[in-house]
C-alpha cells in the first residue's frame, strides 16, 4: 500500500515537473516577468506591447517595472527586440512610453527609416507605423520623404495633405464653464 501511495506521488511530481519544463520551454513572455533591459520594446505571449515604468520610493530610491499594455501588436508575439534593433532604429531601452514628437526629430526618423531598422526590425516598424497612423501619418511616406532631403521630411508630409486634417467646424469658446453633473 505504502509503495503503491509514493508510486503515485512520484508520477504526479512527474507531471507536474513536466508541465513546468513545457512551458519554460514554450517561452511565454508575460511582461510583469521581464527585467528593465528587456522590457521596452518587447510583446507578450498575448500580443500586448510591455512598457517599462518608474517609481519613486518614499526613500527617494528608484524602482522600475514592467507592466502589460493595453496596446495590442499586429500579428507579433512573444517577442524581446533585439538589441541590434534597439540601436540600428535609435532606440533606448531605458525609455518610458514613446512620444509621436520623436518622429519630428530627423535624427530619430532618419535612424528609423535607415534599411537597417525599416527591414529588419518588424516589431519596432509596426510600432511606429501605428503611432505614426495616430497622428495622421503614413510611416513609409515619411520615410520616403526623409529619404529625398533629410531636413524637410516632416514638413513635406505635413504640408502635402498626408497628415490628417482637424475638425470640420471651427470649436467656438462660449466663455461658460461646462454643466455640473447632477449628483
Amino acid at each position: 500500500m505504502a509503495s503503491n501511495f509514493s508510486l503515485k506521488t512520484l508520477a504526479v511530481l512527474a507531471l507536474a515537473l513536466f508541465v513546468f519544463c513545457l512551458q519554460a520551454t514554450v517561452g511565454e513572455i508575460t511582461c510583469e516577468h521581464l527585467d528593465q533591459d528587456t522590457c521596452a520594446f518587447a510583446v507578450s505571449s498575448t500580443g500586448k506591447r510591455c512598457v517599462l515604468e518608474k517609481h519613486v520610493k518614499r526613500s527617494g530610491e528608484e524602482e522600475y517595472t514592467c507592466r502589460t499594455s493595453e496596446i495590442e501588436a499586429d500579428k507579433i508575439k512573444n517577442w524581446i527586440e533585439t538589441d541590434q534593433c534597439v540601436k540600428a532604429c535609435g532606440l533606448d531601452r531605458k525609455s518610458f512610453g514613446i512620444s509621436s514628437d520623436s518622429l519630428l526629430e530627423s535624427h530619430f526618423t532618419e535612424m528609423l527609416c535607415s534599411p537597417q531598422c525599416y527591414n529588419s526590425c518588424p516589431n519596432v516598424i509596426d510600432l511606429y507605423f501605428n503611432l505614426a497612423a495616430g497622428e495622421g501619418v503614413f510611416l513609409p511616406k515619411l520615410c520616403e520623404a526623409q529619404g529625398a532631403n533629410k531636413r524637410r521630411g516632416m514638413t513635406e508630409i505635413r504640408s502635402s495633405g498626408l497628415v490628417a486634417p482637424g475638425p470640420a467646424s471651427g470649436v467656438k469658446f462660449l466663455g461658460i464653464a461646462p454643466a455640473m453633473a447632477p449628483c
